[in-house]
């Protein structure tokens, strides 16, 4: 028997607030990634470490708070700890490798695309993560063209912001490239859940309070719980972009490396030429041939100019 399916039990309130939090979580991984770019090779790695956890956290944030709001009307919803901050970690470590190709390739096209795609492919990793740890007396079922599409939304998504953050510069490029990023979160996330199929194993005639057999925890009791984590991954990307504003605007975000000043700007190249090299002092005298002199000399003596030796 097919179960009857709510995603939106709590009307708009789940899906606005999932992709707030999605939006959070980007806004302070991508301003991470931008910083990474403008600073030295020994400090590029703890910024793209700290913004491959805002990014998953937010990511990770985002389906639990969805997840709220799902229910299926004949069999009450648990949750698996284990495989529920395993999808945690799943989504870290796939969108940090794919920020950390962009961080040091660059907004090249190759580095751009791998690293959108291996940043979808952990956001939908971390979902269908999310979703097998679910447990209730039912099977679930996936639409195939829809989880194919659900991916497609993630990566195509993922690459436009990858690429907004690290080529664009000013605080509404960067708010336009996190809307981009929890565009595809939670367009993933919503395709993805359009693609459940729930088929119950028992009758809907057993009572409702099925979910003190079941193993695991109810979600409303593990959503504070497990915004613990994320909330301090969040804090401390938000912590570090606060005493860092250029970060956020896009210009000189502190000292250079070397001089304790803001570098210089680099001057713009010359177009194809070489710049003009001063002649040394005298050295228009070792040009001068003996014929060209001696032709100097007759010329002055036809005009009765004065005459050198």
């Amino acid at each position: 028997m097919q179960g009857t399916v709510d995603g939106f039990t709590y009307g708009l309130v789940t899906p606005v607030a999932a992709f707030l939090m999605a939006a959070l979580g980007a806004a302070l991984g991508l301003r991470c990634t931008t910083r990474s770019l403008r600073t030295t090779r020994s400090c590029r790695a703890g910024w793209l470490a700290l913004g491959s956890l805002s990014i998953g956290s937010g990511v990770w944030t985002m389906h639990f708070v969805a997840m709220t709001g799902f229910t299926v009307r004949e069999a009450p919803i648990s949750y698996d700890k284990p495989l529920t901050f395993a999808g945690l970690a799943l989504a870290v470590v796939m969108i940090g490798i794919g920020i950390f190709i962009v961080g040091y390739r660059g907004a090249t096209r190759m580095a751009l695309i791998t690293g959108g795609t291996i940043t979808g492919l952990g956001i939908a990793s971390m979902h269908y993560l999310g979703m097998a740890g679910m447990r209730m007396a039912a099977r679930l079922a996936y639409d195939t063209p829809l989880v194919a599409l659900s991916v497609l939304i993630a990566g195509c998504a993922a690459t436009g912001a990858l690429w907004a953050a690290v080529t664009l510069r000013g605080a509404l490029s960067g708010l336009g490239a996190s809307i981009l990023m929890a565009v595809a979160v939670t367009g993933m996330h919503y395709t993805g859940m359009a693609a459940l199929d729930v088929h119950l194993h028992l009758p809907p005639t057993l009572p409702s309070d099925l979910a003190d057999v079941l193993p695991g925890d109810r979600p409303v009791e593990m959503i504070g719980p497990m915004l613990v984590g994320p909330g301090c991954f969040l804090l401390l990307a938000a912590v570090a972009l606060l005493f860092d504003p250029g970060a956020v605007t896009g210009g000189p975000s502190g000292p250079g490396p070397r001089t304790g000043r803001y570098p210089d700007p680099v001057p713009a190249p010359s177009e194809g030429r070489r710049p003009a090299r001063r002649p040394a002092p005298g050295a228009w005298k070792a040009v001068r041939s003996p014929a060209r002199e001696k032709a100097g000399r007759a010329l002055r003596e036809e005009t009765g100019g004065p005459r050198y030796r």
